[in-house]
């Protein structure tokens, strides 16, 4: 089962994973906010949200930044997606993904396809910013395919 959660979003609003339950999840942890390769991965998401809506897939976006960083690289790029706000870190370790570096922490690049019966069905441990959101469309496509 995927670890459940409760983070507010780019506006403060929460969101529980169970929320979310009966439908495919992508949830994507990265490092920072308005940094070249997080925002290159999000602006990739973004640009193929259609296809993620096509599949019924909600995209879910997780950083260790406070959602007001959120909200203004949010607007700045047009996210259409929520980004949530782990700033105890707790849903990143829980997660796997917290990376200490000295006094610094933050979330590790990886993303999971968390499935509508709230399993993760799939990992990326070593995510390149670019092309990743098409992999995942391409990947949940199959695993959809196959049930």
């Amino acid at each position: 089962m995927a670890p459940g959660f409760v983070l507010p979003d780019e506006s403060g609003t929460e969101h529980h994973l169970s929320d979310y339950l009966g439908f495919w999840v992508v949830v994507y942890f990265y490092p920072r906010d308005n940094t070249p390769n997080c925002t290159r991965e999000a602006c990739g998401f973004r640009d193929e949200i259609l296809e993620f809506r096509d599949l019924d897939v909600v995209v879910l976006g997780i950083s260790l930044d406070h959602w007001r960083r959120h909200e203004a690289f949010s607007r700045k790029h047009l996210i259409p997606f929520h980004l949530l706000s782990d700033e105890t870190a707790e849903v990143s370790r829980d997660y796997g993904v917290l990376r200490r570096f000295g006094p610094l922490k933050y979330a590790r690049r990886h993303t999971f396809i968390i499935d509508p019966e709230g399993c993760i069905a799939k990992v990326y441990r070593k995510v390149e910013a670019s092309g990743h959101s098409a992999e995942v469309v391409a990947d949940i496509a199959a695993l959809k395919a196959a049930q």
